[in-house]
């Protein structure tokens, strides 16, 4: 089987000019596991990203939304992992596009990726306020704007990031496995008490994708698995070969399983045709609610402090994803040099850590000054958008991975370079058409809304932005354009111009 390739050992005298790699060879499978995990928040998307979904879109197949995303993305993992054989880049989703349609798509894509990972990371400020509100008023008998605990938890993230993936790695473990454990068992206290008997499994069914506004459902489904490409961000730094592909079909795989599973026991616990209606009232206060009824008020408390450790979890863990495509494009002098370096003492991106700190603080102001409803607006509306630039990036890159194969000769098989690539870009097109349809569902606005276009027209306009960048550079700075998709060989293409 084909290793990646060594990074190069041409370093410049200049300091500074080539930035340092990541430590290679710390983690294994579980803690490249825990990093992606962390990232999805199994809890904070049941508790509110589901009820939301259910609220805005009026839709209540959710589960099987989540499992038909779930198959896709396994199969589209099959190319993924085969071509990340062949490359080490922590910048994952805008090196592959770069290596399979060209570096000016690359750049783009690279562009694309910027604002998917901020949106995504920063949406979560917007349910730290909800998911700390209820523990405030119990413990101080009182509840300070969502703001001010957005405030604090940003501070707490920005400290932590700037040390590294691997803090709080055991505690973090622990606390990962408590709240599957728990939401698990508000799962079953669900079907304990169903609201019109135990449904069959006809929530499952694919047919339920047929429907209006399964493209919004597509959608939303992604969220819960934002971040299964974070094991291949990591790929610099694991232990062996095995460890990326391991941890990226098992994350796929639980984070499919678990939350398909409490999108399906909310509908029980509601009744299939009320969930909309209930979760329009209650809002994310939805899954402890039923909780406290079925499982009395300690479950409650437990599961609501298990939520706060979620989302600050992902925070941090997205907050390092960002970091590190900010540190990829830095490398490759797509950003300015400086975000391509790591800190000598905890090998962190330190500027691009910095920056993402600094995004996330004007987010947060910016919508506490417009009076924006934290939950609805910017963290469903976050998470919405996000997820669908993510879908729009997941779609390129499978386009890509399809490309490099038809190029390159391999000892791979013809499943995974030719046929599970092909399969998946047909699919992810069909979703994509069907969430660009349904772009109001979603975002649960009218027809007549400017949203309908805006939103969507961001990624367009941006890669579009990164492609005539990169043709800019190609012709004033071929030493940053040669750059491009090359990570930590980025080294070799220090060369003069001309």
């Amino acid at each position: 089987m084909p290793v990646a390739p060594t990074p190069s050992p041409l370093i410049p005298d200049r300091p500074g000019d080539v930035p340092p790699m990541l430590t290679p060879g710390r983690r294994g499978v579980p803690a490249v596991l825990l990093f992606t995990l962390s990232a999805a928040a199994p809890l904070t998307v049941a508790a509110g990203v589901l009820p939301t979904a259910y609220a805005v879109t009026g839709v209540g197949a959710l589960s099987a939304a989540i499992l038909a995303v779930a198959v896709l993305l396994g199969l589209f993992s099959v190319g993924y992992l085969a071509m990340s054989r062949r490359m080490t880049h922590v910048g994952a989703f805008h090196a592959y596009v770069a290596r399979g349609l060209g570096r000016p798509a690359g750049v783009g894509a690279a562009w694309v990726a910027l604002i998917v990972h901020n949106v995504l990371q920063v949406g979560l400020y917007g349910a730290v306020g909800a998911a700390t509100a209820p523990l405030l008023a119990r413990w101080v008998g009182g509840t300070p704007a969502w703001w001010l605990v957005a405030l604090a938890a940003w501070a707490l993230v920005a400290v932590l990031g700037g040390s590294g993936v691997t803090v709080g790695r055991r505690a973090l473990a622990v606390l990962l496995l408590a709240e599957v454990a728990v939401l698990l068992a508000f799962d079953v206290g669900h079907l304990l008490h169903p609201a019109d008997g135990l449904p069959g499994p006809d929530a499952f069914s694919p047919a339920h994708l047929l429907t209006p506004g399964a493209g919004a459902l597509l959608v939303v489904a992604t969220v819960g698995f934002v971040g299964f490409e974070s094991a291949v961000l990591l790929r610099e730094e694991s232990r062996d070969a095995r460890t990326v592909p391991a941890a990226t079909c098992l994350a796929v795989g639980i984070v499919g399983v678990v939350l398909a599973f409490s999108a399906w026991t909310l509908t029980v616990a509601t009744g299939p045709d009320r969930v909309a209606a209930v979760a329009g009232e209650q809002g994310v206060d939805l899954l402890f609610t039923l909780a406290g009824e079925q499982l009395g008020p300690g479950a409650v408390g437990l599961g609501r402090v298990l939520l706060v450790t979620s989302v600050l979890a992902a925070l941090v863990s997205l907050h390092h994803t960002t970091a590190r495509y900010a540190f990829a494009l830095g490398r490759e002098r797509l950003l300015p040099a400086p975000f391509g370096e790591t800190s000598p003492r905890t090998g962190a991106p330190r500027l691009a850590s910095a920056a993402q700190s600094v995004v996330g603080f004007v987010v947060i102001v910016g919508c506490a000054s417009a009076g924006l409803e934290p939950v609805r607006h910017l963290f469903y509306g976050a998470m919405a958008t996000g997820a669908l630039g993510m879908l729009l990036l997941t779609t390129a890159t499978s386009f890509a991975v399809l490309a490099f194969f038809s190029r390159e000769v391999t000892d791979e098989n013809l499943w995974r370079r030719a046929v599970a690539p092909a399969l998946t870009t047909v699919a992810l097109v069909a979703v994509v058409v069907l969430a660009l349809a349904d772009v109001t569902v979603l975002l649960g606005v009218g027809p007549d809304s400017p949203l309908r276009w805006a939103v969507p027209a961001v990624f367009p306009l941006t890669a579009t932005a990164g492609t005539l960048w990169a043709l800019l550079l190609r012709s004033r700075r071929p030493r940053a354009y040669a750059r491009i998709g090359l990570g930590p060989e980025s080294a070799a293409a220090d060369l003069p111009d001309g």
